[in-house]
């Protein structure tokens, strides 16, 4: 603490000068990789919009797991409620503009993530577990139960988004979706990295390493988790209206622990407590599962499973720490 009291002003603007070039960077490298992915899978956009709307779970998932550690098995909760948030705000009330359906997106997921924040904070470790689980499952069976809104088992249709600025329209091919989501993914990613840099991400990395050092400075742990929650919210709800736009259509698989247990997986995958890890794991796991599904339809998961282990075993910090841990012993050597 003292070291950051004591810091120059002219050392600060040197540090911003420096964030803001790793973040524009890691920007670059992300539209680059996402106009690769256009370029390479014209006929597959669907596939890679899917995988940038999972991104956001992802993301939103490390936020509260990674970077506050707090344990859950139930944040497709929040996803599945921005895809609802936004099915229902075009299907029942004609909000059909996609920024607008982003927005509800948001504001739904953010409201399920105060009101899951709220039941699963009362826990610790495995109880977290267990309440998340809970919460879930209470999701899930209460958008099959309002069948008039959301079409229970049967989904809810009748979602039509407008043009992108009445200009572009959402095609079969899915090639204005799959924009959109690159776009949506980029403002996304570049508010998330001022986010975990600011005193308030650094406060909940705080609350992550040791929450009773923080409680007794007299900040209140549970409800800086519990914003965090809901800005966490909000991100899974821009992916889950993202997914509910590029689709159309919006089912209870959006809301089942299986897409919790795989968003988990995919972070772990990537690195926790990373924002490129989130994003590395996401389209490693996707694309490996939608490739080894496609070469061997009947073992596939067995495959997958190994992958898994092998990274657990040999990569504990997931891909994204594993290859910064090679790149700094890479520049060690070299100096």
């Amino acid at each position: 603490m003292a070291a950051i009291s004591h810091d120059t002003g002219a050392a600060r603007p040197s540090a911003r000068h420096s964030w803001l070039v790793r973040d524009l960077a890691g920007l670059g490298i992300l539209l680059a990789a996402a106009a690769l992915g256009y370029v390479l899978f014209p006929n597959n956009l669907a596939l890679l919009t899917r995988i940038l709307a999972l991104m956001l779970l992802v993301l939103s998932l490390d936020l509260v797991t990674g970077y506050s550690g707090v344990a859950t098995l139930g944040h497709a909760a929040l996803f599945g409620a921005g895809a609802y948030a936004a099915g229902i705000g075009a299907a029942h009330f004609g909000i059909s503009d996609p920024f607008a359906m982003v927005l509800v997106g948001i504001i739904g997921g953010a409201l399920a993530g105060l009101v899951s924040g709220f039941v699963i904070l009362r826990g610790h470790g495995l109880s977290q577990l267990v309440l998340s689980i809970a919460v879930i499952h209470l999701f899930h069976e209460a958008a099959n139960k309002a069948s008039a809104w959301t079409g229970g088992s049967d989904g809810l249709s009748g979602i039509s988004p407008d043009p992108v600025l009445g200009l572009f329209q959402f095609d079969l091919w899915g090639r204005t979706a799959y924009v959109f989501g690159v776009a949506l993914i980029a403002i996304v990613f570049l508010l998330l990295r001022q986010l975990v840099r600011s005193p308030f991400g650094m406060l909940c990395r705080g609350i992550s390493q040791d929450p009773i050092r923080v409680a007794a400075m007299g900040i209140s742990v549970r409800l800086t988790l519990l914003k965090m929650y809901a800005i966490s919210g909000a991100v899974a709800g821009a992916g889950g209206a993202l997914a509910a736009i590029s689709t159309q259509v919006v089912g209870l698989d959006s809301l089942s622990f299986t897409t919790s247990a795989e968003a988990l997986v995919m972070l772990v995958l990537g690195g926790t407590g990373s924002l490129y890890g989130a994003l590395i794991g996401t389209v490693a796991f996707m694309l490996f599962e939608d490739f080894v599904s496609a070469a061997n339809p009947f073992h596939w998961l067995t495959i997958v499973g190994a992958l898994l282990i092998a990274v657990v075993l040999f990569a504990p910090k997931g891909l994204f720490g594993a290859a910064a841990l090679i790149a700094e012993r890479f520049r060690e050597r070299r100096s």
